[in-house]
């Protein structure tokens, strides 16, 4: 695991406020020359600090207005096969292992109600898969941030 600097820290401060923001505006917002800001941007991706850019892609105007949540109970032994085959889905656009009493959860999106009936037939028609249990997204209160986290350090 790599550590931040100062300098790293404000620089991932800054795009966190302005993700957008080109290395000529983070350079005039630092203060710091363009070729230091490049150098940094590089370093830090590299190290793998960003994650994936398509996180900020809206599914709504493709035509999936729904989102859900799917709690995948599987058989151990199955799990990574099962993993693999659910990433094969296409609406399927993130899930985690968890701890606990649930082995993975499933964010997906979909069309309407009829559409997520049928995404969740086939999450349980994978081999592995015992049972799922499904929650509609009512809306996102907290966005993905990391802001006040930087703030903190």
């Amino acid at each position: 695991m790599s550590s931040y600097d100062a300098l790293d820290r404000e620089l991932l401060v800054a795009l966190a406020d302005d993700p957008r923001a080109t290395v000529v505006a983070l350079a005039d917002r630092l203060g710091l020359s363009r070729n230091t800001v490049q150098a940094r941007m590089s370093r830090l991706e590299a190290s793998g600090a960003f994650l994936s850019f398509a996180r900020s892609i809206d599914p709504g105007p493709l035509g999936f207005p729904l989102e859900a949540f799917v709690s995948v109970h599987v058989q151990q032994k199955r799990l990574s096969a099962a993993v693999a085959e659910i990433a094969e889905i296409p609406e399927v656009i993130q899930a985690h292992g968890l701890s606990g009493p649930v082995d993975l959860l499933v964010r997906v999106v979909c069309r309407d109600a009829h559409d997520l009936f049928r995404i969740d037939g086939r999450i349980l028609a994978v081999e592995g898969v015992e049972r799922t249990e499904t929650a509609l997204s009512m809306g996102e209160l907290i966005p993905y941030r990391l802001a006040p986290l930087l703030a903190e350090r």
